[in-house]
């Protein structure tokens, strides 16, 4: 396994390319909504005014079926209305801690406007590597650092960065608009990723029997996908993920406890 952070998806699977933008009227692309139904709670007119409510959710980490470390993700307010810190915290266990000294931390700085996400500041760290940027809206320009090289990418309308595209997934769900493609800011580049609603399932998970919506995401000609869970009763919050090469699994994270 490489260095979870350097390789941008690794590890940081569940972030990195499985969430929305806009909606796709406002970015000029075909969206791709789930049918509104009671099984996945996506019905627009139940959720006309989509809200965040603050979480902290702790996740088991499986690579190959190997317990490998846990992770902690956080959603809190920021100090002015209407923004929020999304948090990730990634530490590997047993033998793999052999190799990842370091926990994974990733943050976004981001706002919500008209029920829409748009990230103000991104920050991962690992040990000594890092990646720094700032979101200019007013310019259309990321701007920053990434393991020392600097960053300076044009922006499109409705793009994310690796952990603010999960918070808007969950807005878009709450609002059934999925759209059927999101450009991610993934180190020094803009990445286009495809992604659709797959329907519903009811999982277990350690805190019982929860009806979710499932999302997939890859990019274009890529044989890895990435599938993730989401649970309408719990605000949309993320309560698993795999991802797949080919068809078989490589990675997985499962929801042990929720905060409200």
């Amino acid at each position: 396994m490489q260095n979870a952070l350097l390789c941008g998806g690794c590890l940081v699977l569940c972030l990195a390319g499985s969430a929305s933008p806009q909606a796709a009227a406002t970015k000029g692309v075909p969206s791709s909504p789930a049918p509104a139904s009671p099984g996945n709670g996506a019905s627009p007119a139940a959720h006309a005014s989509a809200a965040l409510a603050p979480f902290t959710a702790r996740y088991v980490a499986e690579w190959r079926n190997i317990t490998v470390g846990t992770s902690e993700l956080e959603l809190k307010p920021d100090t002015d209305p209407g923004h929020y810190l999304y948090k990730w915290t990634i530490t590997a266990r047993g033998i793999f801690r052999l190799v990842y000294s370091n926990d994974l931390t990733q943050q976004s700085w981001l706002r919500v406007i008209d029920d829409h996400v748009r990230p103000e500041r991104y920050l991962a760290d690992q040990g000594e590597s890092s990646v720094s940027l700032d979101f200019d809206w007013d310019a259309g320009h990321a701007r920053g650092l990434s393991e020392t090289k600097p960053v300076d990418l044009k922006l499109k309308p409705g793009a994310q960065d690796l952990m603010s595209i999960q918070v808007e997934v969950m807005l878009d769900l709450q609002n059934g608009n999925l759209p059927a493609l999101i450009n991610i800011v993934d180190k020094d580049e803009l990445k286009e990723f495809i992604y659709r609603n797959e329907g519903t399932e009811r999982i277990k998970t350690a805190l019982g029997p929860l009806d979710t919506v499932i999302v997939s995401s890859r990019r274009a000609n890529n044989n890895r996908l990435l599938r993730m869970w989401f649970a309408p009763a719990l605000g949309y919050v993320p309560v698993q993920a795999e991802r797949t090469r080919d068809g078989k699994l490589e990675f997985a994270m499962r929801i042990k406890t929720l905060q409200r």
